[in-house]
């Protein structure tokens, strides 16, 4: 086996596995039943009937109240942006959201994907009120930008499921990918999609910490100190 075969195996091997055994079951209803959401909700934007309904029901703004923002979230992961293929997002929403589901399980998934969707939702009303002076600040006039919708919440499950399965350069190839975006192109969008980017490397190293305590405290437990193990 050549070096970058053998590479791609342990990059993606054990990624692979998972996703396959989890096609096998069947277990990807919740990203199915997304993609037609999504599509749905595109196709009634679309339209000169629906355009207020949808905007209504699941466009984000800064300038919204915060309650009204928090209300509509939910559904802003199913409202991808009028400009841009709608394909693009299906494709990725059925990728990623499939991929995630059999390898969190729908309840994680879920949570991570709103988690994502929020901190990239608070961040825009944070940038916005430090300004466009300030490294972390936005200008004024993205408070009547409309949130990325489902994108953050890829980005992020993307990332998750990359760490959470040592596919370490996947991972950082996505998070390098977003910076050079916002690098190359600064807008309300991709400054959310580092947000939701950050959200999820603060849940690994959670995570990650409350399972080394959770060892450390089996280890103690058993008389065996943490070092020795």
């Amino acid at each position: 086996m050549n070096p970058l075969a053998r590479w791609a195996r342990a990059e993606w091997g054990p990624l692979y596995r998972t996703v396959r055994d989890g096609l096998r079951a069947r277990a990807v209803a919740m990203a199915l039943g997304a993609v037609g959401l999504t599509a749905l909700l595109h196709f009634v934007h679309g339209q000169a009937w629906g355009y207020r309904f949808v905007q209504n029901v699941g466009a984000v703004r800064a300038e919204d109240p915060l309650w009204l923002a928090l209300l509509r979230t939910p559904l802003s992961l199913f409202v991808p942006a009028l400009d841009l293929p709608v394909w693009g997002a299906l494709l990725q929403i059925l990728l990623v959201l499939g991929i995630a589901e059999i390898c969190l399980g729908r309840p994680l998934t879920l949570a991570l994907a709103y988690a994502a969707t929020l901190a990239g939702t608070l961040y825009a009303r944070l940038g916005i009120a430090l300004g466009s002076g300030h490294p972390l600040g936005l200008p004024a006039s993205d408070a009547q930008v409309v949130d990325s919708g489902p994108s953050a919440a890829v980005v992020g499950l993307a990332v998750y499921v990359g760490l959470r399965h040592g596919a370490y350069v996947t991972a950082g190839a996505v998070v390098v990918a977003m910076v050079v975006e916002v690098l190359v192109k600064e807008n309300l969008a991709g400054k959310e999609h580092l947000a939701a980017i950050a959200a999820v490397l603060v849940l690994c190293a959670v995570t990650a910490l409350c399972q080394w305590l959770s060892r450390a405290r089996v280890r103690s437990g058993s008389g065996v100190p943490p070092s020795q193990s």
